[in-house]
């Protein structure tokens, strides 16, 4: 029995051995197979974006409009009478002045009728006084009862139509005489005269339609169109500023360079065109050198002469969509907002904002595709434009 005990405590011993090399190779096999931890994850960095200060600036408000040149004065020559072009003194093209003789219709026919006209009223004249002659006659005559009555009357009625016939003939005159002038074509104004649709010897009469149009150089018209919207607040300049002569008016031409003249504000159109929700505007300016031609498109630029402080960001900074206008800004916790804005005048690369924004706030210029609303990012202040 002692050897059977014996025996039993060394198979428990065997089986405990066993078991603890198990229990090793486990635990070796559980930590050469267990995957290392994973480092701390890096840290991502912020975007980094640039970003100017909205700041108050002294500018002269001012709207820009699409405009086109008139004429203050446009005539277009018409033949008043009918007859052959015998003479055209004029190069096409050249300043005139007023009273300048342009064409001259053949003379002959009409001067004839003008001494016909003449010789009428003379004779005219003669009748009336023969008429004249026998009514005083007769008139002594029937005083006497040397001549009845009725022939007094006859007398008398044949006075007064001597009388008539001379208004006639002067009258026929006075026609002729006119026909007479309208074979001479003067300009009626100064301005600059363009081509000539009929040249000498040609038919001309009233149904021949224009002979040549001059329009006035100096001064001339601009004319645009301008929104009710926009009309307010001009309007609003204007009282803010004491009237329309604080109200600047310039032109650029269709090359971009500015006009020399300023022009002067002097008719807003009474009627608002409801298709467009606008108005027409004009003013005149000067046109010394001949630079503005009839009909030539220009842009119009309504300008304050007093500069008043206004809010203004770089175009840079301004974005859209179907919204509106907005911009990014950076706020005291280094993150993206989305301000929603409304804009006035571009000003070179700036732009005006009248609400949306206050001075001092931190818009995005730089860097805008790389970050989102909500967003931390690392901002640098970019110095102002100069120039701008």
């Amino acid at each position: 029995m002692a050897q059977t005990m014996a025996m039993s405590k060394g198979r428990w011993i065997a089986v405990a051995g066993v078991i603890a090399v198990v229990v090793l190779f486990g635990v070796f096999w559980f930590l050469q197979g267990r995957p290392a931890p994973a480092p701390a994850a890096a840290a991502v960095p912020k975007p980094a974006v640039g970003v100017r200060i909205a700041a108050l600036k002294g500018v002269n408000e001012s709207f820009d409009f699409v405009g086109r040149i008139k004429a203050v004065n446009k005539v277009e020559l018409r033949a008043r009478i009918e007859g052959f072009l015998d003479k055209v003194l004029f190069r096409e093209g050249q300043d005139v002045k007023t009273g300048d003789l342009l064409y001259q219709i053949e003379k002959v026919q009409y001067q004839a009728q003008v001494d016909q006209a003449k010789a009428n009223v003379a004779v005219a004249k003669a009748t009336e006084i023969n008429a004249r002659l026998e009514f005083g006659r007769n008139t002594e005559l029937v005083k006497k009862q040397y001549s009845p009555q009725s022939q007094v009357d006859a007398n008398k009625a044949a006075l007064d139509s001597a009388v008539g016939r001379i208004m006639q003939a002067e009258a026929a005159l006075k026609q002729a005489e006119v026909n007479l002038d309208y074979t001479d074509i003067r300009s009626p104004i100064d301005g600059r005269i363009g081509r000539t649709a009929f040249t000498v010897g040609n038919l001309v009469n009233p149904a021949s339609g224009v002979l040549a149009t001059i329009v006035s150089q100096d001064p001339i018209y601009v004319l645009f169109p301008v929104s009710v919207r926009d009309l307010e607040t001009i309007r609003e300049a204007r009282r803010r500023d004491g009237g329309m002569a604080k109200i600047d008016i310039r032109i650029k031409l269709s090359n971009g360079q500015p006009y020399p003249h300023s022009g002067v504000w002097n008719l807003t159109d009474p009627q608002v065109d409801q298709q467009t929700d606008s108005l027409i505007m004009r003013a005149t300016i000067p046109n010394p050198e001949g630079l503005l031609i009839d009909g030539q498109f220009v842009t119009a630029s309504i300008r304050e002469r007093k500069e008043a402080p206004r809010l203004v960001i770089p175009q840079s900074a301004l974005q859209a969509d179907q919204s509106g206008y907005y911009a990014l800004v950076v706020d005291d916790k280094h993150a993206v907002e989305v301000r929603r804005v409304q804009t006035g005048a571009n000003l070179d690369a700036d732009v005006i904002v009248t609400s949306g924004l206050r001075e001092g706030d931190k818009v995005i210029v730089d860097g805008i595709q790389k970050v989102r609303p909500g967003q931390v990012v690392q901002e640098t202040v970019l110095p102002a434009a100069t120039g701008g």
